[in-house]
């Protein structure tokens, strides 16, 4: 390594390292700050997928309550092309015979009950094709399947679309109702006839009701009426004997129970 000074020549000569520090110093002042730009950033621009945007539009609220509605008109208007109240009139096919017959019944009763076919018009009929006993069975079961089936649909396809609406104070209050007392609330809506199965299905699926005190309730609460319209077509045949007036008073009396109770409700629930 050289010495910072020589004593032959008086003059200074700088080591190889300091010569390197000094370059570089000069370097930086005669270059200055001006040379030395940094590389513009290209910002990367965010690229959404389309298969993602359109996933994403028919999982919303409003598509999912959109194919719900879809779904309800397209089986309500396959009730008129299938006329499923022939079953009054003409029975049910003679192919299907014994326990397959009932287990058919009660899948067709539950997709009836979704397609708004009136209850009252397929109890009739499972009493009057199938008797009483076996009329109430099918009816029973397929009364569970229509309404969670009704549930489950409106629950997965309109409940989020629907719980923002719910700002009247009545609205408020029914919903409060639902979800709080979910199993008596479903009891009394099915053992009285005044709330239609449609409407308390889906008013059910959009409240926080479970699952469970659902099915338990309607299943429970549809026996009395069930069976009083499944003895009632079992014995159409002879309108004045005992067992079809008393399924006749069993049929009217809830009626008009349901009648005044809803009648006497009404502020209550206007009050909340």
């Amino acid at each position: 390594m050289l010495d910072a000074t020589t004593r032959s020549g008086g003059t200074a000569t700088a080591t190889p390292q300091a010569a390197a520090t000094e370059l570089t110093v000069a370097t930086d002042l005669v270059v200055g700050p001006e040379i030395a730009v940094a590389a513009p950033t290209v910002p990367t621009a965010r690229r959404t997928d389309p298969a993602a945007r359109l996933l994403r539009a028919l999982l919303s609220p409003w598509a999912r309550l959109s194919l719900l509605v879809v779904l309800l008109a397209a089986a309500a208007s396959s009730v008129f092309l299938f006329d499923p109240q022939r079953l009054l009139a003409d029975g049910w096919p003679p192919q299907l015979g014994g326990a397959a017959a009932a287990v058919a019944f009660a899948a067709a009763y539950g997709l009836c009950t979704v397609a708004f076919v009136p209850r009252p018009l397929l109890n009739l009929a499972a009493g009057a094709v199938f008797g009483s006993q076996l009329g109430l069975g099918s009816a029973l079961v397929g009364t569970v399947l229509g309404a969670g089936a009704a549930f489950g649909l409106g629950r997965l396809l309109g409940q989020d679309a629907l719980r923002p609406l719910l700002r009247a104070r009545w609205l408020k209050a029914a919903d409060g109702q639902l979800s709080r007392h979910g199993f008596r609330s479903m009891m009394v809506a099915r053992l009285f006839p005044g709330v239609p199965f449609w409407a308390a299905n889906y008013c059910a699926a959009v409240s926080r009701m479970g699952w469970l005190p659902f099915l338990v309730a309607t299943a429970l609460g549809s026996i009395p009426n069930t069976a009083a319209y499944a003895v009632a077509g079992a014995r159409a045949s002879s309108p004045t004997s005992p067992a079809f007036l008393i399924a006749m008073a069993l049929i009217t009396v809830p009626a008009l129970a349901g009648t005044v109770v809803a009648w006497r409700k009404r502020h209550h629930l206007r009050g909340h």
